[in-house]
C-alpha cells in the first residue's frame, strides 16, 4: 500500500512516501539555499567521505552561531579525529556482547509494561514504545528511570516544531529560532550537570561515570562535553526506537497478510524491522557541509554549501531497491541506510534492533487481534526530517 502517508497525514514535504520519485538524485533548492541529496548511491558517497562532507562545518554556515558550550562533545557535530576519540569512549558500551546481555532485562521490562495496559485498547507510544527504550538508556547512563516523564517533556519540546529552516531566513528569525532552541534545552542541561557533579564526587559503573573519568589526549572531559555527549545518547538512544516500534506496528497493521506471516515465522521479525527502517526511516535526513568543490550525482557543488541528505528518500531509490514503494516484510537483502552510514552510523543500532525484536515478538504473542483503533487516527512527528508515529491508539 502506497497511500499510508496520505491516509495518516504524514508531512507533505516527504513526497517520496507518497510514491513520487525525486526529479534527480541531487538538486539545489533555491527556497532554502541548500542542496538535497535523494539518491542512495549519492547519499552513501556523501556519508562515507567526512573530509569533503563535514558534520562540524554545518554550523559554520549559519550567520547566527550558538554558544560553543552547546557544541562541545556533541558527536553529531564532530569530524575526525575528534569524533573517533569520543565515539571510542562509548562504543564498548554498545558492543554486541553487552547489548546481548541486556536481552533478559529488556524482555522483563517489556512484559512489565504490557501487563499494565488496558485489556481492550492502549496507546502504543506512551504505554510501550516510549518507556521501554528510555528506561533502558536511562539505566545505562545511571539516571533515575522515575524521571522519564521529565525526559519526555524535554524531548517533546525539542521536536515540537516543524524544524523547517532556510539559509535564506533573516538573521532576526534565526536568532529567535536559536534562542528558542537553547531555552528548551536548558532544563535538560542543568539536570544532567547535577548528575555529572554527583558522579565526579562518587563514580559508579554507569556510562556517565565512565565519561567523567575518561581521558582524551590525557585530559578529562569538561562538564559541557559530558552534558552534550549524554544528551545525544539519551535522546538518540530512545527516539529512534520509539518511532521504530510505532512504525513497524503501523506497517504490519496495514499489511495483515504479511503480519500473519511474520507471526507464524518469527525469524521474519528482524527482517520486518529492517523493512520498517527502510520504508519509514525515523530520522529522515542529516546535514553535511562541503569543504571543497565537488561533484555529486552529476551536480557541481561549490565549497561551503549545505547538503540535506535524505536517508528516507534514498531508501526508496528504485535504482537500489525493487518495488521501493511497497512494504515487504520479507525483503532480503535490504541495504537501507536508516541508521546512517560511515563514521556516524548509529552507535546504538544493535540496542535499537534488540529492543525492536523483543517488543514486536511480545506484541505478536500477547495480542493476536491487535489492530490500529479505527476510531482514533495515529499522529506523527511534525518535523519533515523525522518519520514516526507520535501517538498510535490500538485495539486488542
Amino acid at each position: 500500500m502506497t497511500d499510508l502517508a496520505d491516509r495518516w497525514g504524514i508531512h507533505p514535504a516527504q513526497f517520496w512516501l507518497r510514491g513520487e520519485d525525486p526529479p534527480s538524485p541531487v538538486s539545489f533548492d533555491e527556497q532554502t539555499g541548500m542542496w538535497n541529496v535523494y539518491g542512495h548511491e549519492e547519499a552513501c558517497a556523501v556519508l562515507g567521505d567526512p573530509k569533503t562532507f563535514s558534520s562540524a562545518h554545518v554550523n559554520d554556515l549559519f550567520p547566527v552561531q550558538v554558544d560553543q558550550s552547546l557544541r562541545e562533545g556533541n558527536l553529531l557535530d564532530m569530524d575526525p579525529p575528534d569524533h573517533r576519540k569520543l565515539r571510542n569512549l562509548v562504543s564498548k558500551a554498545f558492543s554486541g556482547k553487552v547489548v546481548a546481555d541486556l536481552e533478559p532485562r529488556i524482555t522483563a521490562l517489556t512484559h512489565e509494561l504490557l501487563d499494565q495496559v488496558d485489556t481492550d485498547r492502549f496507546e502504543l507510544v506512551s504505554d510501550l514504545a516510549y518507556p521501554l527504550p528510555v528506561i533502558v538508556i536511562a539505566e545505562l547512563l545511571g539516571l533515575p528511570t522515575s524521571d522519564r516523564g521529565l525526559f519526555r517533556e524535554w524531548v517533546d519540546k525539542m521536536f515540537a516544531e516543524t524544524n523547517q529552516f532556510s539559509l535564506n531566513d533573516s538573521k532576526e528569525k534565526m536568532e529567535q529560532d536559536f534562542a528558542a532552541a537553547v531555552e528548551g534545552f536548558a532544563p535538560m542541561q542543568e539536570y544532567l550537570k547535577e548528575h555529572i557533579r554527583a558522579r565526579r564526587a562518587d563514580p559508579g559503573d554507569d556510562l556517565i561515570s565512565g565519561l567523567v573519568q575518561a581521558e582524551v589526549d590525557g585530559e578529562r572531559l569538561n562538564d559541557n562535553e559530558v552534558v552534550n555527549f549524554s544528551v545525544v545518547l539519551l535522546v538518540a538512544g530512545h527516539v529512534t526506537t520509539t518511532m521504530l516500534l510505532g512504525n513497524t506496528t503501523l506497517c504490519l497493521d496495514a499489511h495483515p497478510a504479511q503480519r500473519d506471516r511474520v507471526r507464524a515465522d518469527r525469524s521474519l521479525v528482524p527482517v520486518a524491522i529492517e523493512e520498517s527502517l527502510r520504508y519509514f526511516t525515523p530520522f529522515a535526513a542529516v546535514a553535511r557541509a562541503t569543504t571543497t568543490d565537488v561533484t555529486v550525482g552529476g551536480q557541481h557543488i561549490p565549497a561551503d554549501q549545505m547538503l540535506m541528505v535524505w536517508l528516507s528518500a534514498a531508501n526508496r531509490d528504485a535504482r537500489r531497491f525493487t518495488d521501493p514503494h511497497l512494504f515487504d516484510a520479507t525483503r532480503d537483502p535490504n541495504p537501507h541506510i536508516g541508521f546512517g552510514r560511515g563514521i556516524h552510523f548509529c552507535v546504538g543500532a544493535p540496542l535499537a534492533r534488540l529492543e525492536g525484536r523483543v517488543a514486536v515478538n511480545a506484541l505478536l504473542d500477547r495480542f493476536p487481534g491487535l489492530r490500529v483503533d479505527p476510531d482514533q487516527a495515529p499522529t506523527f512527528m511534525p518535523s519533515p526530517t523525522m518519520t514516526g508515529v507520535k501517538t498510535l491508539p490500538l485495539r486488542v
